[in-house]
């Protein structure tokens, strides 16, 4: 008896399809040499970024400090100065982690991520803004004995009544306040503004401020002012154009936060005042569905069912089909 070897019978023409990815290349190779092109690649990205640099500069501006928000708006600085002292600024409301304020944080539902941690930077911004700095001058102004010694209901009036004043000045200029009972309120602030012209609260507020790399007070004092959010807009920084990727002016900025920043310019979440827990819980649900999706029935089967990536590689493909042939034959 003589036996016959026979090829074994193909399997479905969709399944030799997919066993294509699995075999050995078959086809014709040809040499390529990786430290070659990362050397050209290192040499034409550097060149473009030295010439680029070289003829539009670079996008980042200077940071804004204490001493440039109380020289160039004097004005907006004492008004921010009296709201930390009052205790009705952004900063001062604005829950963990600074601060225990009732119903300050975002929630959604039962959810309050926000109040988890506790308030781990404890800022009071009376104290931390205001009296505190003033209180390490050499001189420290009378006026502050006289806030000391007066009670929380008292401090509350004199910097209520103040703000109130300043807000009906002509340009809320302090010099044109009309006479009132304000209490040590102008004196504190007056000599918090000549402390901050002087370029000496910056240093305050931030330690060492040639190596800190810990700015919080001091942003958050330049955040709770209108000077630094009028920069921002006027360099397209508040989220109505870009959102938070884009650099300053009209440069882009990081690719990969389009997504998150994305969700900020839609309805209707360019509305929700828990817009930042409901837009990180979307972004959560994506991020661990891209994890899972060969997991997933149905979300896994779509490069099967819409085969982009034959189109992109259709060479490959091609080539595959007919060395498969060859081989058959």
């Amino acid at each position: 008896m003589t036996a016959t070897a026979s090829r074994p019978a193909a399997g479905p023409r969709s399944h030799r399809g997919r066993d294509l990815d699995r075999r050995p290349w078959a086809g014709s190779l040809r040499e390529y040499d990786l430290v070659k092109e990362l050397v050209y690649a290192l040499i034409v990205v550097g060149l473009l970024t030295v010439g680029l640099a070289a003829v539009v500069g670079s996008p980042d501006e200077p940071p804004v400090t204490l001493k440039q928000w109380a020289s160039a708006a004097p004005s907006d600085f004492v008004a921010t100065a009296t709201a930390e002292l009052g205790g009705t600024s952004d900063t001062a409301g604005y829950g963990p982690p600074y601060n225990a304020t009732p119903g300050a944080s975002q929630t959604l539902g039962p959810i309050d991520l926000q109040s988890l941690s506790g308030v781990r930077l404890p800022i009071d911004t009376a104290q931390d803004f205001v009296i505190g700095p003033l209180g390490m001058l050499p001189q420290p102004p009378a006026d502050l004995a006289a806030w000391d010694a007066a009670s929380d209901a008292q401090r509350g009036q004199w910097a209520s009544a103040y703000a109130d004043a300043l807000s009906k000045a002509p340009d809320g200029d302090p010099a044109k306040v009309a006479p009132g009972d304000y209490g040590p309120v102008p004196g504190l602030d007056n000599a918090l503004l000549a402390m901050a012209q002087k370029g000496t609260l910056d240093s305050v507020l931030d330690g060492n401020a040639a190596t800190t790399l810990n700015h919080t007070r001091t942003v958050l004092f330049l955040g709770d002012g209108t000077y630094f959010r009028n920069l921002a807009d006027s360099e397209h920084l508040t989220g109505d154009q870009w959102g938070m990727m884009n650099e300053t002016g009209n440069y882009p900025g990081q690719s990969w936060l389009w997504l998150f920043s994305f969700w900020y310019q839609v309805p209707p979440f360019n509305s929700l005042s828990n817009a930042d827990l409901v837009i990180s819980g979307i972004m959560v649900v994506l991020t661990l569905a891209l994890m899972f999706l060969p997991f997933i029935p149905g979300l896994r089967s779509i490069p099967r069912l819409i085969p982009i990536h034959r189109l992109i590689w259709r060479d490959y493909y091609r080539k595959a089909r007919s060395a498969e042939a060859t081989r058959l034959r």
